[in-house]
């Protein structure tokens, strides 16, 4: 079959396919508001079968294999989509669901004659593959038809034609799916078991966050029933990240996931006993002025996330929890008595299991309960009695230790051990805050860790956890997230190269790996960059030097492009000029839908953009906090471009003042930023991070 043909086959079946979908669009009818509850159930299904319909109606699907079963005399073709379709009568499946088993082989194929398997509910499946297709459909119409295998035809490249071509288009202001590019490695990781930790580490462009997102969307196709959207959480480092990949779910019929930072879910299981003190920023301390390797490995920060500190907070909480049996007997009056022994007794006969204070609410209901019936027993009638009896229970139960989370936090810091593995100074100083009820990002860990174990979590357990730069999340982090799952499910990605929050993150994958059972973690590894281009991923790892951390380098995607350029801009005021010229000039060609400016500082951020509205460039500064990313022209500080990327990246200070030789990784950060288009600037001295490196310098 000629490439022309195989195209208007393909064409004439995407137009076939469509009518089927808006037929059955059509006919789904009015949506039912009535309190009928078994209607009401039909129209949840009926809105489902709309979602997925609509789905498929912007893209019916964008992938084929043409594979025969063993048992069967020819192959058949599947078409794999975002959303499953069959037929409206014959209920034919004219659209198999990416995250159905058989479509795992259109993922996991790479060629060859050799029999392939896919694992089915009912067991492995074996056959032959005989054709790998791409397909591109946008507004209805066949765009692009790239065939990837065709059995018993030499293979051409092994370059993934299609894929490259994905990757090559401009960006918007949005993270986009991947559902039609997923690689081998990535589907893997998607369709995991759901009872594990599975921690991703993926260099920059990896693919990592939206593999987490599709780990989502396929976990409710591949255990629905058992598991619900509104039951998941996801957790980014910021309101503007969360903002960046808001599209994904719904665009593969996923809703109702609790999209939070840590600050945000902490302070609402705490319940507004404290809040966060916002004159302390720990962005403006630490990376508005260069910090060293050793005051990050030393700070407070690090340390109050440590498992160090997490089990000074257990032996407290251990204390306070064996402290719910009174040493003394209570005994209102002569004859009337409750002994430890009973009340050890009482307890033994409640949920062992439960937070402590739970059970002391029990315990003191208990006791109430027993004076009652003590008090009905003996028919006794004086209230005045009656009260001095309440009154003595009472004091009683107040001798039983009751504490809010920031009081046993406070209780804690207050005792030499904890001052010893903090500073005296560094505890004084948080008593003094919590007093006031204001508390640091540091403080959540702890404290919702004791809320949870003091108070049990009133919200249903969840059913997955995904926690997205989670190199910059404390062990003590994880462990309060715990907290809140029956057994691990969890979903852990981010990369250690990019791990600039050396005064609260980690250094290595095993100081989070050791919080769980070996048996339920699965550790993978993403080391291909389907982001920049073999230049700027060349230029980055450079950066980095001999910084390894364990993991291994970036290693791109075969796709070419410009030179990264490195250039002298002379003075500072001749460099802001220069930003404003590269500017124009990147704009001029057209070629960009989305690019940024990165400085090393807010302050030298906020001049940049200065600069440029002067000049009349509009452009959008990012501050810290900042809650949405709209595109276009960006000037935003390094540290908050992580998670973000762009078509073209200015690094305006690119000098060894402002880059210093402990800031690899947020140099790193920056130049990863760019998919297209690289350029750095600098005045005086250039850093010492690239200046060794064989790039032309202008």
């Amino acid at each position: 079959m000629t490439v022309q043909s195989a195209f208007q086959e393909e064409a004439a079946r995407v137009e076939n396919v469509l009518k089927h979908i808006h037929e059955q669009l059509r006919t789904i009818g009015p949506r039912y508001t009535g309190n009928d509850f078994t209607e009401q159930m039909l129209e949840i299904q009926r809105e489902q079968r709309q979602q997925r319909l609509e789905v498929a109606q912007r893209e019916p699907y964008f992938g084929r294999i043409d594979f025969q079963e063993i048992v069967h005399p020819a192959p058949r073709p599947l078409y794999i989509g975002k959303a499953g379709v069959a037929h409206e009568k014959s209920n034919e499946v004219l659209v198999v669901d990416w995250r159905a088993p058989v479509a795992s082989l259109f993922y996991a194929f790479s060629g060859g004659e050799a029999p392939v398997t896919y694992e089915s509910p009912d067991g492995d499946v074996e056959g032959t593959v005989h054709l790998k297709r791409n397909l591109m459909v946008r507004d209805g119409k066949l765009e692009r038809v790239v065939d990837s295998y065709v059995r018993g035809q030499e293979e051409e490249s092994v370059t993934d034609e299609f894929l490259l071509y994905r990757l090559g288009e401009s960006k918007d202001n949005k993270l986009r799916d991947i559902v039609s590019t997923i690689q081998q490695e990535q589907d893997r990781i998607i369709r995991t078991d759901k009872n594990k930790a599975v921690f991703i580490q993926g260099v920059a462009g990896s693919g990592k966050t939206t593999v987490a997102l599709h780990r989502l969307a396929y976990l409710l196709y591949r255990y629905a029933g058992a598991i619900r959207a509104e039951r998941m959480v996801i957790f980014a480092p910021n309101r503007m990240f969360l903002d960046y990949i808001s599209g994904v779910l719904p665009e593969l019929g996923v809703g109702d996931i609790l999209q939070t930072t840590f600050a945000e879910w902490a302070l609402e299981q705490l319940d507004g006993a404290v809040r966060l003190d916002e004159a302390f920023d720990p962005f403006t301390y630490w990376f508005e002025h260069q910090r060293s390797k050793e005051e990050m490995d030393t700070a407070t920060s690090r340390v109050k996330g440590s498992l160090a500190f997490k089990a000074l907070v257990d032996e407290k909480l251990t204390l306070t929890e064996s402290s719910l049996i009174p040493v003394e007997s209570f005994e209102p009056m002569a004859g009337w008595k409750v002994t430890p022994a009973m009340i050890v007794e009482w307890l033994s006969t409640d949920d062992s299991n439960e937070p402590y204070m739970k059970r002391r609410a029990r315990l003191v209901s208990r006791l109430k309960r027993w004076l009652e019936s003590e008090w009905k027993a003996r028919r006794l009638t004086d209230k005045t009695l009656k009260t001095k009896l309440s009154t003595k229970l009472s004091a009683y139960t107040k001798k039983i230790p009751s504490f809010t989370a920031p009081q046993l936090y406070s209780s804690l810091l207050g005792e030499a051990a904890a001052q010893e593995l903090l500073g005296t100074e560094a505890c004084k100083n948080t008593i003094k805050s919590l007093k006031k009820k204001f508390i640091l990002p540091e403080d959540l860990a702890p404290l919702v860790y004791i809320q949870l174990r003091m108070y049990g979590n009133e919200q249903p357990p969840y059913d997955h956890i995904v926690i997205d730069e989670a190199q910059d999340y404390s062990p003590f982090q994880l462990e309060a997230l715990k907290q809140c799952q029956r057994q691990p499910s969890m979903t852990v990605l981010g990369d250690l190269q990019q791990g600039i929050h050396g005064y609260a993150g980690i250094h290595s994958w095993k100081e989070q790996t050791a919080l769980f059972p070996e048996a339920d973690t699965g550790y993978f590894e993403l080391d291909r960059s389907y982001r920049s281009t073999m230049e700027i991923i060349d230029f980055a790892n450079l950066v980095l030097g001999g910084m390894g951390d364990g993991v291994k380098p970036a290693v791109p995607v075969f796709r070419s492009g410009e030179a990264v350029d490195v250039v002298d801009a002379g003075s500072n005021e001749e460099r802001l000029a220069g930003v404003v010229q590269t500017v124009k000039e990147w704009q001029a060609t057209g070629h960009y839908r989305t690019m940024a400016v990165l400085g090393r500082t807010a302050r030298a951020c906020a001049a940049i953009a200065a600069e440029l509205e002067a000049a009349g460039v509009p452009c959008s500064l990012v501050e810290s906090k900042q809650e949405a990313y709209g595109g276009g022209l960006t000037v935003v500080p390094a540290y908050l471009a992580k998670g973000l990327e762009f078509d073209a990246v200015l690094i305006a200070d690119a000098d060894a003042d402002s880059f210093g030789s402990n800031d690899a990784k947020l140099l790193y950060v920056a130049c990863t930023r760019a998919l297209h288009k690289l350029k750095l600037m600098y005045s005086g001295k250039l850093t010492t991070l690239v200046a060794e490196q064989p790039v032309a310098v202008g």
